[in-house]
């Protein structure tokens, strides 16, 4: 048996084994998942505007006036007028003077961090913040240092001890809303510690645009800090329904991106038609803001049907809904019982979530039907008890806890942090280096946490 074969059974062994599911047609809020049909309750298509006829229009008209592919990167042939008629409309929706696209969410947190931070500089990062913002960190070369979750008292405890001794750059990076727990980050009080200790932020609104904010305009604007946050990044692969991403900034950090940003200097350009796919969704967003009214609707739909069911899950309009079951093989269990009743919600375990903490993942799309949600919740409440599991007796999500309690100024952190994880590697803060004992664990679906936090 080969080195691989050994891993891949292991995987196996503990429950970590991953296949691709194939789904045929659109994403819409019913899917065909390798022949069966399913209501899709996974999807990151929140306002379901992937398959909207006026999305899949501009992308064929695209498709036929400029081609397929940009051919080339940003920097050489690959900027097309497509390119920069959505980077306009993007910057007057985030309220920012200028936009740059990039090919991925990925690539736009790869280049924007490493150009506004490396070797000298320091970055202080949330501890659950999506892997391509940890990836950034990494590949930056800056000093890393992971505060814990959602904790302004430890990150300005942190920011202290970092402040003397050291001339480089600073940077605070966060996800607005969080993806495996949809808990928001305290963007005001996030934004008042960078102006005190000298800090530029930037802020991942990947799962906030199209629910929060008014009109959906995302966390940002929701906490009233447009043109405040130095670099704000956003998808245009889940609300508005097509791929790629952004950076909005002022105009001189965009020119200055456009000038050190590997990740765009050296990838080919967006494609036309995911370009003019997104432009045509974010036209319908600002046309039609009943669509995140309906998102808003089906989410509190969907906890409430999830609460009755017994579920830990609390009344709110966040679309992102945790349902953690703790051990992988029974998450697993609840998603392929679910499966085969009509429901399609994707298990999340290690590395994308803790150990001890895998879940179903349940995101509400505003193309669902009030009566769709609470038929799924129903479906999930009896599969989980057929199956042994109370659902009483699982672990509430971030969003539906209390927020932690907040330890005085001068503690100790480095112990408590480097012992709150089971399975976490210690990581040295003054290191740009992977974690000591980092394994070649997969990449899952959203989040890696093999290399997540730093002491």
């Amino acid at each position: 048996m080969s080195e691989i074969e050994e891993r891949l059974s292991e995987l196996e062994r503990l429950g970590l084994g991953r296949r691709l599911r194939l789904i045929s047609g659109p994403q819409g809020p019913t899917v065909l998942l390798e022949g069966k049909p399913v209501l899709l309750l996974c999807s990151n298509n929140y306002l379901g505007l992937a398959d909207h006829p006026r999305v899949r229009e501009a992308a064929a008209d695209a498709a036929m006036r400029w081609g397929v592919g940009a051919g080339a990167s940003r920097l050489v042939s690959g900027s097309m007028t497509i390119h920069g008629r959505l980077e306009e409309r993007l910057a007057d929706f985030k309220g920012t003077e200028g936009c740059l696209l990039f090919g991925s969410g990925y690539l736009a947190n790869l280049g924007v961090i490493g150009a506004l931070a490396g070797a000298g500089d320091t970055v202080f990062s949330d501890e659950l913040n999506h892997a391509s913002i940890i990836d950034g960190c990494r590949l930056s070369r800056a000093a890393v240092v992971v505060y814990r979750h959602r904790d302004v008292e430890h990150l300005e405890w942190s920011m202290r001890r970092h402040a003397g001794g050291r001339e480089g750059r600073r940077l605070i990076v966060s996800d607005s809303v969080f993806s495996m727990d949809g808990d928001v980050a305290p963007l005001l009080e996030l934004a008042e510690l960078a102006q005190t200790y000298g800090a530029r932020t930037v802020i991942d609104e990947a799962h906030a645009v199209g629910n929060l904010g008014p009109d959906g305009r995302g966390a940002v604007a929701e906490a009233g800090l447009e043109g405040e946050i130095d670099v704000v990044i956003g998808t245009l692969g889940k609300a508005l329904g097509s791929y790629g991403a952004y950076a909005c900034a002022s105009a001189e950090i965009v020119r200055y991106l456009i000038n050190t940003s590997r990740s765009l200097i050296f990838s080919t350009a967006p494609p036309p038609p995911a370009v003019a796919g997104a432009l045509a969704a974010l036209e319908l967003l600002r046309e039609r803001p009943h669509r995140v009214a309906r998102l808003r609707s089906n989410a509190r739909a969907l906890r409430r049907a999830l609460a009755a069911e017994g579920f830990p899950v609390t009344e709110s309009e966040m679309h992102i809904v945790p349902l953690i079951v703790g051990d992988e093989r029974q998450a697993m269990r609840l998603c392929q019982e679910a499966i085969e009743g009509g429901v399609f919600a994707q298990a999340i375990r290690p590395p994308t979530v803790a150990s001890g903490s895998s879940r179903l993942r349940l995101t509400a799309m505003a193309s669902h039907t009030a009566s769709e949600l609470r038929e799924a919740a129903g479906l999930l409440g009896r599969v989980a008890r057929r199956i042994g599991l109370d659902p009483e007796s699982l672990t509430a999500g971030q969003v539906e806890r209390q927020a932690p309690p907040r330890a005085s100024a001068g503690e100790d952190f480095a112990g408590e942090i480097s012992a709150r994880r089971a399975g976490a590697a210690p990581f040295d803060a003054e290191s740009s280096g992977a974690p000591a004992g980092d394994s070649a664990a997969p990449f899952d679906i959203e989040r890696d946490l093999s290399g997540a936090r730093a002491a």
